[in-house]
C-alpha cells in the first residue's frame, strides 16, 4: 500500500486534507507530522513513503531548510510543496530547491489531485500559468538559489547567521561550535557562492526569500 506523509503544523488544515485525498486515493495509508523534526522522524522510521505532501514554513523548516534538508537526505523522495505563500519568487525557489510541484494552500482539491497524478508518474507540477512567469524570474536569483541548494545544512545555518549580520563569534556561539569551524563554513560559502567577501554574499541574497 502506498503511504502519503502529510507534514503541516495545523491539525484542522492536515485532517481537512487528509479527508479530500482519501476521496481521490481512497488505496493509500496515510501519514501525519507537525514539525520538521517529526517529518525526517517519520521518515526515517516509516519505510517507503511515497509521497511527502509538505508545508514550506511549519516549525523547523524555516527559511526553505526542511525543504533543502529533506530533499539532500532523501533525494528520490517525491515532494509536493504546499504553501499559502505563493509569489512567483517563492514558487521559484521552491522548485530550484528540490520540490517536484508547488501547490497553494488555496487550490481546489483538483489541482492538488493533479499534482500528485504527476508527481508519482515522475513529472513536475505547478498551478496553470506560474510556469510561463516562471521565465520571467530573473536569472541571477535562479543561479544563487541553484548554488544555495547545494549547501550542506550546517553551511546554510551560517550563511542565514551571516545574512543576519553576526560576526564569527557570535555565530559560533549560536552553534555551539568554535571559531575556527565557523571561518572554515565562510570560506566555503565564499568558494560555493562565487563571491569573496560577507558584503557580496549579502548582495548575492538579496533575491532570495531568506528572512
Amino acid at each position: 500500500m502506498m503511504k502519503y506523509l502529510i507534514a503541516d503544523d495545523h491539525p484542522l488544515y492536515r485532517e481537512a486534507l487528509k479527508g479530500a485525498l482519501q476521496n481521490e486515493f481512497p488505496k493509500v495509508s496515510y501519514l501525519e507530522s507537525d514539525s520538521f523534526d517529526s517529518t525526517l522522524k517519520t521518515l526515517r522510521t516509516q519505510r517507503n513513503v511515497s509521497l511527502l505532501l509538505l508545508d514550506l514554513f511549519m516549525p523547523g523548516c524555516d527559511n526553505f531548510y526542511g525543504l533543502l534538508r529533506l530533499r539532500q537526505l532523501f533525494p528520490d523522495l517525491p515532494i509536493v510543496v504546499i504553501s499559502a505563500a505563493d509569489s512567483i519568487d517563492v514558487i521559484s525557489q521552491v522548485m530550484e530547491f528540490g520540490a517536484n510541484a508547488f501547490v497553494p494552500k488555496t487550490s481546489p482539491t483538483s489541482d492538488m489531485t493533479l499534482a500528485i497524478e504527476s508527481v508519482l508518474n515522475k513529472q513536475n507540477w505547478l498551478p496553470e500559468g506560474v510556469s510561463e512567469q516562471l521565465a520571467n524570474v530573473e536569472v541571477e536569483a535562479v543561479e544563487i538559489a541553484q548554488k544555495v541548494r547545494e549547501l550542506t545544512p550546517k553551511q546554510f545555518q551560517v550563511l542565514l547567521l551571516v545574512k543576519q549580520g553576526m560576526m564569527n563569534k557570535q555565530i559560533a556561539d549560536t552553534l555551539s561550535v568554535t571559531e575556527a569551524t565557523v571561518k572554515a563554513h565562510i570560506s566555503m560559502l565564499f568558494k560555493r557562492l562565487n563571491v569573496k567577501s560577507r558584503t557580496q554574499i549579502l548582495v548575492a541574497l538579496e533575491n532570495l526569500q531568506l528572512e
